[in-house]
């Protein structure tokens, strides 16, 4: 249980000796008005318990209030407890997940910069697909999966600029290549994926 809750949960409890407090004291003052009563006249006697009758509503009204102040904050403290926790599962392995990442790249660039027509590799190679294939369904098994947005409109909050090329063959702002691959993490970006972006040829 968070520290918040536990304060809240104090306050409920001060809150509440208060009350009691309070309808004790109530009652003493009405025991003593009612000691009094027999010395007054019936009107004076009938006014008397309206004016306590008052009191009474108005320190009721004033508790409820209290009571149904203090619940909802409870309420709005066990919502926060429990966003919190559930953030800090689906995020928990954001730092090891970007810790895979430059093996995942490195795998992937191994098959880019090989020699693809030379058949002693050709095992080794299919060796290494395979096993990115495995990596990124491990990975896609927690949530992280791969942003790669070759030939999509340029977004600035997933990808990140590192060229711009002019181009009449596609509309400007779109990517035209990927240097590196971005990854999210339950859709919250652990690294925006690296591209060259086009833009209206002069």
């Amino acid at each position: 249980m968070s520290e918040q809750t536990k304060a809240t949960e104090q306050e409920l409890d001060q809150e509440q000796t208060q009350v009691e407090a309070e309808t004790v004291e109530a009652q003493e003052q009405q025991s003593e008005q009612a000691e009094n009563v027999s010395e007054l006249s019936p009107e004076e006697e009938i006014a008397g318990l309206y004016a306590q009758l008052e009191t009474a509503k108005q320190t009721i009204d004033s508790q409820k209030d209290s009571v149904v102040r203090a619940a909802a904050e409870l309420e709005n403290v066990r919502r926060r407890a429990a966003q919190d926790v559930e953030k800090a599962h689906k995020f928990a392995l954001e730092k090891f997940s970007n810790e895979l990442l430059p093996v995942i790249d490195n795998l992937e660039r191994a098959i880019e910069f090989s020699d693809k027509e030379n058949d002693t590799l050709k095992p080794v190679l299919e060796g290494i697909d395979m096993t990115i294939k495995s990596f990124a369904d491990a990975l896609a098994k927690f949530g992280v999966e791969a942003v790669n947005p070759q030939g999509e409109a340029f977004n600035p909050e997933l990808h990140q600029a590192m060229s711009i090329q002019p181009s009449n063959d596609v509309s400007p702002n779109t990517v035209l290549a990927v240097m590196q691959k971005g990854y999210t993490l339950n859709g919250r970006l652990l690294r925006p994926a690296m591209v060259m972006v086009s833009k209206a040829a002069e």
